[in-house]
């Protein structure tokens, strides 16, 4: 890696539970490219003032990860079409103190959706009701998904997303199932309350033919193992990752890596994960 000099170009990320995937996969095709960038992760204690060191500090990117995809609106210049289409932030970039929104989310969940041939017709269950499962949700929509229930606690959020796609709702998964399983919540996450719960009990992934979990750290998260064991088609938060953060590094940079590039820092970015 290039030495630490004042001359450096900044990106952060901020979330609440920060992981080496971004610094990882960035910071390898930075050094790949021979930029003299640099790439570190964060947890907040307060996002305002965070927001305002990214304006400050002359920060170029900023990544934003749960659960501030939402709240991060309020704190920015401009939203880009991406972002204001599903109100929701994953991607900041810093244009001389004037900080624009975008959303990668999407366009990596709908990449992943069309990869694997998920077939429209098929039923789905999206665990979630943030900002990460907004992304998801319009990204189903759009590939033409119509037969989607929402799964949320909270039923003002829960509902509301439902209705803004055309979607059922429910409060709980708990004895549905359905062909494709998407969990787009914090449950299975490393170093939280549930990272070694199941999103989806045992009956739903047996009768399912998809499971595809959005949480990233681990790769193999406990849905993730049971979706492997159970021999159906998983899709897994490291490959939304991968592809969210290749159109965050263009953005960024301006530059966009070869395959053979992106490859190598996906590698890269798992062996640490």
């Amino acid at each position: 890696m290039t030495t630490l000099n004042k001359d450096m170009t900044l990106c952060i990320s901020l979330s609440a539970r920060p992981s080496n995937n971004g610094t990882r996969f960035h910071n390898f095709l930075y050094e790949a490219l021979d930029l003299n960038w640099i790439y570190k992760a964060f947890a907040p204690t307060d996002l305002g003032q965070a927001i305002a060191g990214v304006r400050g500090l002359g920060i170029r990117g900023c990544a934003i990860s749960m659960p501030y995809k939402e709240e991060v609106i309020a704190l920015v210049d401009r939203m880009d079409d991406s972002a204001t289409a599903i109100d929701s932030v994953n991607t900041i970039v810093n244009d001389g103190g004037v900080l624009t929104a975008y959303n990668t989310d999407y366009s990596a969940i709908a990449q992943l959706i069309e990869r694997n041939a998920l077939d429209p017709s098929s039923t789905v269950l999206l665990r979630g009701s943030g900002g990460m499962a907004k992304a998801t949700a319009a990204a189903f929509r759009d590939a033409g998904f119509a037969q989607v229930t929402v799964v949320a606690r909270n039923e003002e959020a829960g509902r509301g997303l439902a209705d803004l796609y055309g979607f059922a709702w429910a409060a709980d998964a708990e004895g549905r199932t359905a062909d494709i399983l998407v969990n787009v919540t914090p449950i299975g996450m490393a170093g939280g309350a549930e990272e070694h719960s199941l999103s989806f009990d045992e009956p739903a992934v047996a009768a399912a033919s998809v499971v595809f979990d959005v949480v990233a750290l681990p790769a193999e998260t406990p849905l993730v193992r049971a979706g492997r064991a159970a021999g159906k088609t998983v899709i897994t938060g490291a490959e939304v990752a991968t592809l969210q953060a290749l159109e965050q590094f263009v953005l960024y940079t301006g530059i966009r890596p070869s395959a053979d590039q992106v490859r190598a820092a996906e590698e890269h970015m798992r062996a640490g994960a």
